[in-house]
């Protein structure tokens, strides 16, 4: 089980209350074993829900409201809210049906939503456990790539958040980003093994490049396989839309390979988006991304009140990487 403090579990009682405001009393499970926690995400506690009438579905609940998170994640379930709204309107990659919402928090300390259960094989599961053949996979990987640049087609109001605050330009967007997680860190005493300001620096170095950005764009940043549903060789669902930002769609985790190869190969997801050669300047971005995005591997761990080092190490492998990478010496 993934274990987190953010993980906002319930009593048998609450959700049952939870129940019967989405669905309506004739839909209250009969007995105590309706419910079964889907163990492998990192936030939020999440619930498969087996409805009176046999009908499935999932519940998701936002951390309680007294536990600390980080900048970028306050309110994060009503991003994935938007985010799923818009790519249902100006899509058609498939995201699952929401059924109810309640941000009202009456029945919990925190915002939580209700939609359709997704039949199908967890994609990124499957592929590390050795359940698919290799041309299902490699045909997965593509066909990722050709829906997050169907998801990259929405164009946005602002740079940043999206519910805001907005800025004009990427690069006062971007280095709000990287600055609120160095923040982050800070304010809970994180080691990242770097000087912030040798961070800073390396931002400052590159920073030019994010001025070539000028669209904001839709970016669920979130995309790994491990975030999409697979079912007879075809993505079926992309889940998990709350870190979802208008920015440089550069930013998405499918390109994350290109600078840090424990994320693996990205070839096939660059082939089905259409991608080929990057740019000195779209290179340059990238390594920004993969640099912000190693920062935050090491200081959310204090914030999901980790246990064990695996998660913060292997961050800081990463950021180390990058850093050397950049001409920096180890401190």
């Amino acid at each position: 089980m993934t274990e987190s403090i953010t993980k906002n579990r319930q009593s048998t009682r609450t959700l049952r209350a939870m129940i019967e405001r989405a669905y309506g009393a004739h839909q209250l499970p009969e007995g105590d074993d309706f419910a079964e926690e889907i163990t492998h995400g990192w936030f939020n506690v999440a619930y498969r829900i087996r409805l009176r009438d046999g009908q499935q579905a999932v519940l998701k609940i936002a951390p309680p409201a007294g536990v600390e998170v980080l900048t970028r994640e306050v309110g994060m379930m009503r991003t994935e809210l938007a985010a799923m709204a818009l790519v249902r309107e100006r899509t058609d990659v498939p995201v699952p049906r929401v059924d109810h919402a309640d941000l009202s928090r009456e029945l919990v300390d925190a915002d939580y939503f209700f939609m359709e259960f997704v039949d199908a094989d967890n994609f990124g599961l499957a592929v590390s456990e050795g359940r698919l053949p290799a041309d299902v996979v490699t045909a997965g990987g593509r066909e990722l790539g050709a829906l997050n640049r169907e998801l990259n087609s929405i164009v946005g109001p602002h740079f940043g958040p999206l519910p805001g605050p907005g800025f004009p330009t990427w690069r006062e967007a971007f280095t709000r980003m990287l600055e609120d997680t160095l923040e982050d860190g800070r304010r809970a005493g994180v080691d990242l093994g770097w000087e912030p300001d040798d961070i800073r620096d390396v931002l400052a170095e590159h920073a030019g490049a994010l001025d070539d950005v000028h669209e904001p764009r839709f970016v669920e940043i979130d995309l790994w396989t491990k975030n999409s549903m697979i079912r007879d060789g075809r993505i079926v669902a992309i889940l998990d839309h709350e870190r979802a930002v208008w920015g440089d769609p550069l930013m998405e985790a499918g390109f994350t390979g290109i600078d840090l190869p424990a994320f693996g190969d990205p070839s096939d997801f660059m082939t089905g988006y259409g991608m080929g050669e990057l740019s000195p300047s779209q290179r340059a971005r990238r390594g920004l991304y993969s640099l912000w995005l190693a920062v935050i591997m090491i200081v959310e761990t204090k914030y999901r009140g980790h246990q064990d080092t695996a998660t913060y190490d292997f961050g800081r492998a990463q950021l180390d990487l990058l850093m050397t990478r950049s001409g920096r010496d180890r401190p």
